[in-house]
């Protein structure tokens, strides 16, 4: 009795083994997602944003979606289409709050006897109204800046890959991608933020992350603070233009 048994037992124990291992089989529509249909979305053409873009700037003279820190209307003017930053106007930046973004803005700087020094065509583009962009006159080598602080740098922190730039007065263009930063429940930092820039549609930096807010002088560290904060376009004495500014929620 013994011995019938045990090739019975062995027999169980296989047929187990092959219903498991047909059960596990691959197949090709094991592994298709249907789950979740992607919605459709014109893509940017001729100069035109997207279909599910939130337009913040195109050739309108329309200023509504900016105000200045304090609330106030911008100061800033639109010439020829182009919105212009005045000298000693202030900073602007959007009404509405934003986290992680996809963000087009396309910008230009001025004739280069507008301005002096280390001071050429100096702007910056602020997300989360903390992590900047820098935007400069780097094509010209006669007054350069330290290789931190020119165009396409996270300021003070990376050096762009590459320098893409144009000589001044051409319009330049920046495709950003930024995952904000994430906070625990105690305001501890949680995960810091990270960003890919185009700059003329080459790569000039890859999945950097972010140390900190933007800091002139000394080490920057993150602070708590909301998860969605304004976008800030920067004036710092020199008459940078900007046009078509749109930005994608992540």
């Amino acid at each position: 009795m013994k011995n019938i048994k045990l090739p019975l037992l062995i027999l169980f124990i296989l047929f187990v083994k092959i219903s498991e291992a047909l059960a596990q089989k691959v197949t090709a529509s094991s592994s298709e997602d249907w789950s979740n249909k992607p919605v459709k979305v014109t893509p940017a053409q001729n100069g035109a944003p997207p279909s599910d873009a939130i337009v913040l700037f195109t050739d309108k003279k329309d200023l509504t979606k900016w105000e200045h820190p304090d609330g106030s209307p911008v100061k800033w003017q639109v010439k020829d289409n182009e919105l212009v930053a005045e000298r000693k106007t202030g900073n602007i930046r959007t009404k509405q709050a934003f986290g992680s973004v996809q963000l087009h803005v396309e910008w230009k700087t001025p004739d280069p006897k507008e301005d002096q020094g280390t001071n050429r065509g100096n702007s910056g583009v602020f997300l989360m109204d903390l992590y900047e962009l820098q935007i400069y006159e780097s094509y010209s080598d006669e007054h350069p800046i330290y290789y931190n602080g020119m165009a396409g740098s996270v300021y003070k922190q990376y050096v762009p890959l590459v320098n893409p730039t144009t000589p001044p007065q051409t319009w330049q263009t920046f495709d950003i991608v930024f995952n904000a930063p994430e906070f625990n429940p105690d305001k501890s930092l949680k995960k810091p933020a990270y960003m890919t820039v185009f700059l003329n549609n080459v790569l000039i930096l890859n999945q950097v992350e972010i140390k900190g807010p933007m800091k002139y002088e000394g080490k920057t560290e993150y602070t708590y603070h909301a998860s969605k904060l304004p976008i800030r376009l920067q004036e710092h004495g020199s008459r940078v233009s900007f046009r078509n500014i749109w930005v994608r929620e992540l």
